[in-house]
């Protein structure tokens, strides 16, 4: 139908019909109920620049904070200008996935840079060119893992939510049994895990910070996976690499992750970014592609697509993923902030985060009711507190100074610190909630 847009009632109807519906509902019954806006308000017969207008109204009520303390796996980092104007070179923007490599040597050479600086944050041999998301790369990394006579996968109950439903998803259609350990005090205990493992499982998911920001017992969790001979799958805040033990040095066997804190901004939920690496002997399980470099015939410098791993390149019935596409863009905006930072940066990055999150902790405890949750436990830069009142309430009073506070998080609160929230923020933030619980 081009661009033309139904204005009428009957317009709609015949529209409908033609597609084979009976309202309008129907044509987005795929989104949840739960994320659809029932209704703008807009009269009828708007032509697209009066629509264009009234939503630009519209948008102007968002809320833009001066100060952000939440994280629960977007977070908000300092990018320098140099990313953007790299980036948004009009040859970078509008380059899509390199079907003619031999004439794509930019393109090749961005994602192959892109490809070594993610084996060198994760500590691991080889990394493929992206996929879509972190909890995309998390169910990818599961189904790498599979055997035919080991199929199970367990995941610590500590990671994200949201990352666990995706595996469970990607799993469910395989019939791949998966099962959720349970947390203690925020995070997985290994005796836990070791009474779980079998002789059918084929990998243990671990996300190190976790949702909680707790960092893992890495070491005892990978001796007990390797143990029973399952594999282990490591995800990891790239930011926290700067600072912290890879999945490398913890001997994991995939690293994943999401890659949006390299560069990507907030956004409103993306594009975003998932990483993953692996050590040299899963290289062919690897979906998607991996970019190598060589020699043409002259002996010059030059790239290659090594590895094509997908469903359109080999036989649909022996490929291990049916990811057909890369997050190109995304992938050389982390690859140019990486290469902006380099590793000095890129640790003070980690340590400023992680020391303005223990600050904020220790001030927080200092308010009646706000406990750090699980005690004893190491953090990064996100952790969990009590909240003496409805965390919502307090979230929306806190809005209303400017502020976006801690997400609610089973009847408290989860709190996140960047190197961008600077001590007079962390005060004023203490400041606020203080005025708030004494009303």
């Amino acid at each position: 139908m081009g661009n033309y847009i139904p204005a009428t009632a009957e317009e709609r109807q015949a529209m409908l019909a033609t597609l084979g519906l009976r309202s309008v509902d129907e044509l987005f019954a795929s989104v949840p109920a739960e994320v659809r806006v029932r209704s703008l308000n807009l009269p009828d017969g708007l032509s697209e620049m009066e629509v264009s207008r009234k939503i630009g109204d519209l948008a102007a009520k968002n809320i833009r904070f001066r100060s952000v303390f939440r994280g629960a796996g977007a977070y908000r980092h300092y990018i320098p200008a140099v990313v953007k104007t790299v980036t948004s070179r009009e040859e970078f923007v509008t380059a899509y996935t390199p079907y003619q490599a031999e004439i794509s040597q930019g393109v090749l050479q961005s994602i192959f840079e892109y490809q070594t600086q993610i084996c060198e944050l994760t500590g691991m041999d080889v990394s493929n060119a992206s996929v879509y998301d972190g909890a995309v790369a998390a169910a990818e990394a599961a189904l790498m893992c599979l055997e035919r006579r080991r199929h199970g996968v367990l995941v610590a109950g500590s990671a994200d939510p949201q990352t666990i439903a995706v595996i469970q998803t990607y799993c469910e259609s395989r019939s791949v049994p998966v099962t959720v350990l349970p947390t203690k005090n925020g995070a997985v205990d290994p005796a836990d895990l070791t009474a779980a493992l079998s002789d059918e499982t084929a990998c243990v998911y671990v996300q190190s910070p976790n949702y909680y920001g707790v960092l893992e017992d890495m070491d005892a969790l990978t001796a007990a996976a390797h143990e029973a001979g399952a594999r282990m799958v490591m995800s990891a805040n790239p930011i926290s690499l700067g600072l912290l033990k890879t999945p490398g040095e913890y001997g994991a066997d995939i690293a994943v992750g999401e890659g949006q804190p390299l560069g990507l901004p907030l956004s409103f939920g993306g594009p975003y970014l998932g990483f993953m690496a692996c050590k040299k002997e899963l290289m062919r399980r690897l979906p998607g592609r991996i970019v190598g470099q060589t020699e043409d015939h002259e002996g010059r410098r030059c790239f290659v697509l090594t590895l094509q791993a997908r469903e359109q390149h080999i036989r649909r019935e022996k490929a291990s993923s049916n990811i057909c596409s890369n997050e190109a863009l995304c992938a050389m905006t982390a690859s140019v902030y990486l290469a902006a930072m380099g590793p000095q940066g890129l640790r003070r990055a980690a340590e400023n985060s992680a020391a303005h999150a223990h600050y904020l902790a220790a001030e927080l405890a200092k308010i009646p009711g706000f406990a750090l949750r699980h005690q004893g436990r190491e953090f990064f830069h996100e952790f969990l507190t009590d909240c003496p009142m409805d965390p919502e309430r307090l979230c929306a009073a806190l809005a209303e100074r400017g502020i976006l506070g801690g997400l609610p998080v089973e009847g408290g609160l989860l709190w996140c610190c960047t190197e961008l929230c600077g001590k007079k923020d962390m005060d004023e933030l203490i400041t606020a909630i203080r005025e708030v619980c004494a009303q």
